[in-house]
Protein backbone atom coordinates (compact mmCIF):
# COMPACT_ATOMS: atom_id res chain seq x y z
CA UNK A 1 0.00 0.00 0.00
CA UNK A 2 1.23 3.57 -0.62
CA UNK A 3 0.06 6.83 0.03
CA UNK A 4 -0.53 9.72 -2.42
CA UNK A 5 0.03 13.29 -1.26
CA UNK A 6 -0.78 15.62 -4.33
CA UNK A 7 -0.71 19.47 -4.31
CA UNK A 8 -2.70 20.85 -7.04
CA UNK A 9 -4.04 24.08 -8.30
CA UNK A 10 -7.57 24.60 -6.76
CA UNK A 11 -9.19 25.26 -10.49
CA UNK A 12 -8.26 21.86 -11.16
CA UNK A 13 -9.87 19.80 -8.00
CA UNK A 14 -13.08 18.65 -9.67
CA UNK A 15 -10.99 18.10 -12.97
CA UNK A 16 -8.87 15.86 -10.57
CA UNK A 17 -11.78 14.07 -8.27
CA UNK A 18 -13.43 12.95 -11.50
CA UNK A 19 -10.46 11.34 -12.85
CA UNK A 20 -9.62 9.99 -9.85
CA UNK A 21 -13.48 7.96 -9.76
CA UNK A 22 -12.76 6.90 -13.44
CA UNK A 23 -9.91 4.83 -12.34
CA UNK A 24 -12.34 3.51 -9.20
CA UNK A 25 -10.09 5.76 -6.58
CA UNK A 26 -13.32 6.75 -4.62
CA UNK A 27 -11.95 7.99 -1.40
CA UNK A 28 -9.76 10.71 -0.36
CA UNK A 29 -8.93 13.58 2.12
CA UNK A 30 -8.15 17.00 0.60
CA UNK A 31 -7.73 20.74 2.63
CA UNK A 32 -7.13 23.95 1.34
CA UNK A 33 -3.46 25.27 1.60
CA UNK A 34 -1.38 28.09 1.25
CA UNK A 35 2.52 27.33 0.01
CA UNK A 36 5.34 29.06 -0.95
CA UNK A 37 6.61 28.32 -4.72
CA UNK A 38 8.84 29.24 -7.34
CA UNK A 39 7.17 32.03 -8.70
CA UNK A 40 8.08 35.43 -7.64
CA UNK A 41 6.70 37.63 -9.80
CA UNK A 42 3.95 39.75 -8.91
CA UNK A 43 0.23 39.81 -10.80
CA UNK A 44 -1.53 43.61 -11.76
CA UNK A 45 -5.00 43.69 -11.35
CA UNK A 46 -6.70 46.92 -11.52
CA UNK A 47 -3.78 48.32 -10.55
CA UNK A 48 -2.81 46.69 -7.52
CA UNK A 49 -0.27 44.02 -7.62
CA UNK A 50 -0.38 41.00 -6.09
CA UNK A 51 2.50 38.71 -4.49
CA UNK A 52 1.94 34.88 -6.27
CA UNK A 53 4.86 33.43 -3.96
CA UNK A 54 2.39 32.13 -1.70
CA UNK A 55 -0.40 30.48 -4.07
CA UNK A 56 -3.35 28.50 -2.64
CA UNK A 57 -3.45 25.16 -3.84
CA UNK A 58 -5.03 22.11 -2.90
CA UNK A 59 -3.62 18.65 -0.93
CA UNK A 60 -4.98 15.89 -1.76
CA UNK A 61 -4.21 12.74 0.84
CA UNK A 62 -4.73 9.15 -1.29
CA UNK A 63 -4.22 5.41 0.33
CA UNK A 64 -4.64 3.15 -2.40
CA UNK A 65 -3.22 -0.53 -2.94
CA UNK A 66 -0.07 -1.17 -4.47
CA UNK A 67 -2.13 -2.19 -8.49
CA UNK A 68 -3.41 1.33 -8.22
CA UNK A 69 -0.27 3.03 -7.44
CA UNK A 70 0.37 4.08 -10.83
CA UNK A 71 -3.59 4.30 -12.33
CA UNK A 72 -3.70 7.15 -9.97
CA UNK A 73 -0.77 8.83 -10.60
CA UNK A 74 -1.45 9.16 -14.61
CA UNK A 75 -5.18 10.26 -13.58
CA UNK A 76 -3.57 12.97 -11.65
CA UNK A 77 -0.92 13.90 -14.02
CA UNK A 78 -3.14 14.26 -16.63
CA UNK A 79 -6.11 16.07 -15.30
CA UNK A 80 -4.08 18.21 -13.25
CA UNK A 81 -1.69 19.84 -15.80
CA UNK A 82 -2.09 23.07 -17.38
CA UNK A 83 1.79 23.29 -18.30
CA UNK A 84 2.52 26.08 -16.23
CA UNK A 85 4.96 26.94 -13.49
CA UNK A 86 2.89 26.16 -9.89
CA UNK A 87 0.61 22.84 -10.98
CA UNK A 88 1.62 20.93 -7.86
CA UNK A 89 3.65 17.97 -6.58
CA UNK A 90 2.89 14.45 -6.38
CA UNK A 91 4.62 12.95 -3.15
CA UNK A 92 4.93 8.48 -3.14
CA UNK A 93 5.14 7.32 0.85
CA UNK A 94 4.69 3.68 2.07
CA UNK A 95 1.86 2.66 4.31
CA UNK A 96 2.79 -0.13 6.56
CA UNK A 97 -0.81 -0.93 7.67
CA UNK A 98 -4.70 0.20 7.30
CA UNK A 99 -7.57 -0.52 9.37
CA UNK A 100 -10.84 -0.36 9.35
CA UNK A 101 -12.44 0.95 12.66
CA UNK A 102 -15.89 -0.14 12.14
CA UNK A 103 -15.28 -4.02 11.27
CA UNK A 104 -11.78 -4.11 12.30
CA UNK A 105 -10.66 -5.41 8.90
CA UNK A 106 -6.37 -4.56 8.44
CA UNK A 107 -4.61 -4.22 5.11
CA UNK A 108 -5.91 -3.89 1.77
CA UNK A 109 -9.22 -5.19 2.18
CA UNK A 110 -9.51 -2.19 5.06
CA UNK A 111 -9.32 0.35 1.48
CA UNK A 112 -12.33 -0.94 -0.22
Amino acid sequence: MKKIEAIIRKSKFEQVKEALHSVEVNFFSYWDVTGIGNETEGHVYRGITYSTSEIQRRYLSIVVNDEFVQLTIDAILKSAATDKIGDGKIFILPVEETYRIRTGEKGGKSLN
